[in-house]
């Protein structure tokens, strides 16, 4: 992580604002192991940012050429949000889903109390393949209520006008931005958008003033707010904007992420999401038993076993940004 400046910021709703930040989130190589055996760039979470907005947690897999393998395996307290770069996806969940998912397409699925699913590539060998995956983390209510699935194919664009070359286009993949609200189920204020700047171009992004917000850079290059990411790079804005500035040379694919800063302390784990140590051992102990909370995947004859917990209590990890 690179802090490149801060200003503190005035007051959010009796708390203190973030204020602007530039610090660069660098994303690190994970071997993900087991029966997947795949390796990923994850950037969400950081060591010391566990959160932006209600977004906790992205990797992304490729570009490779793979044959993905992801076995039943179970969620909590969150949803997942898949977003295919290159090649196609088959998602299979324990609500009896079967989607198969290629670019421009959005699959999201909310965990609730418990859910689990699959995640193959499609064909018998391996393929090209380049996606991020997200994970949002959920608000009490939600996090205890019905697990969901929803297949989204045609997403709402729109066009940003540039100060320099030609006009910008984002797809808004969850939540809001620009004035235009994706049709998918979100239960904080977020947004999650896919930005292509054309080569040349220079831009102003609008942002909510009072939600903290990052950009990724996924493909080409990209300098946001006067500093030049590197491929893979996400930089944190902090909140209290309105707009970044984000110019190009030859042409970038960027993805914008932010909302309203999530409050909850939340402890992580493997693939649940929740408040105390307690609810992950119970979600685990589930899991192993094969309990009725996290359903069956039809199709499959093998499924991911969950790792040993640690020898200490599982805490909340703050935020020290």
């Amino acid at each position: 992580m690179t802090d490149i400046a801060s200003a503190s910021g005035d007051v959010r709703g009796g708390a203190p604002a973030i204020g602007e930040r530039r610090i660069v989130l660098e994303p690190r190589e994970v071997p993900l192991g087991g029966v997947r055996g795949m390796n990923v760039l994850r950037v969400l979470p950081h060591r010391n940012l566990p959160t932006i907005g209600a977004w906790c947690f992205l990797d992304r897999f490729g570009p490779a050429d793979t044959r993905m393998r992801v076995e039943p395996h179970p969620h909590i307290g969150l949803q997942t949000v898949t977003w295919p770069l290159v090649g196609e996806i088959r998602h299979r969940d324990s609500l009896g889903s079967d989607a198969d998912l290629q670019r421009g397409q959005l699959n999201l699925m909310t965990a609730g109390n418990g859910i689990s699913h699959s995640e193959y590539s499609i064909g018998d060998g391996p393929v090209p393949l380049d996606a991020l995956q997200f994970w949002v983390v959920l608000p009490d209510g939600a996090r205890q209520g019905a697990a969901g699935f929803e297949r989204h194919v045609d997403l709402p664009q729109v066009a940003l006008a540039a100060t320099e070359g030609a006009d910008a286009a984002a797809t808004v993949v969850l939540g809001e931005f620009a004035g235009t609200t994706s049709p998918a189920t979100v239960h904080t204020p977020i947004v999650g958008a896919e930005i292509v700047i054309p080569a040349g171009s220079r831009v102003r992004l609008p942002l909510t003033a009072d939600w903290e917000n990052a950009v990724m850079l996924v493909e080409g290059d990209a300098i946001v707010s006067t500093h030049e990411l590197a491929l893979n790079d996400m930089l944190y804005l902090g909140d209290s904007r309105d707009a970044v500035e984000v110019s190009s040379e030859r042409g970038a694919l960027l993805f914008l992420i932010g909302g309203e800063p999530f409050d909850d302390e939340i402890v992580m784990w493997w693939n649940f999401a929740g408040r105390t140590h307690e609810e992950i051992v119970e979600a685990r102990v589930a899991w192993e038993a094969a309990s009725d909370r996290f359903g069956i995947v039809e199709g499959h004859d093998v499924r991911i076993p969950a790792p040993p917990l640690p020898d200490v209590r599982l805490m909340p990890r703050g935020r020290r940004i």
